[in-house]
């Protein structure tokens, strides 16, 4: 149990072909993902050396024991297959997509979308995300068009906040 006294669901769907799937413990197909440059720059930052396995078990680990580790499955043909990764704990909501292939398909703002109602019917008040590089501009954009605000800059970039309790116009505006 990621989040003490939380269930975390097998599975939470987004729409008809997009749904986040549970981590069970298995990640060595992700690994082409965390050797891509785009990915390790804009979720690790620049000059990240490519993950190993060991590398990967490692941030699995340690997402998995801080909140909700689920992969973004997309159906293809007839199966649900793994496109990405995104983790929900209050103090950070970090999301990967892969792929080149499954970027910029509005897949990223349909998860935090799902995660913001998920974190709402847990009651919780806000979400945050740690840091998102100064460069990462479609990660500020996603986060910003789902409601978030910059909270202050950071070494390498700047957090941002959501207050659940006070912004459903604007989410529900924003559909």
């Amino acid at each position: 149990m990621p989040i003490e006294g939380i269930e975390q669901p097998e599975i939470l769907t987004v729409s008809p072909t997009l749904r986040l799937r549970k981590y069970g413990g298995v990640f060595d197909f992700a690994l082409p993902w965390y050797q891509d440059s785009v990915v390790l720059k804009m979720s690790e930052g620049e000059n990240t050396k490519p993950y190993t396995l060991k590398n990967l078990n490692w941030m699995y680990t340690y997402l998995n024991s801080h909140g909700e580790l689920y992969w973004i499955e997309e159906l293809q043909g007839d199966e649900f297959v793994p496109i990405g990764d995104v983790t929900m704990w209050q103090d950070d909501l970090p999301i990967v997509l892969g792929s080149p292939q499954v970027r910029g398909r509005g897949i990223g703002k349909a998860v935090i979308k799902a995660l913001i109602a998920r974190a709402r019917s847990l009651g919780w008040d806000h979400l945050s995300v740690q840091n998102i590089y100064s460069y990462n501009t479609a990660s500020q954009n996603l986060f910003l068009f789902c409601g978030f605000h910059e909270t202050g800059k950071t070494e390498t970039g700047a957090s941002y906040r959501l207050e659940l309790a006070e912004d459903g116009a604007v989410a529900e505006s924003r559909k």
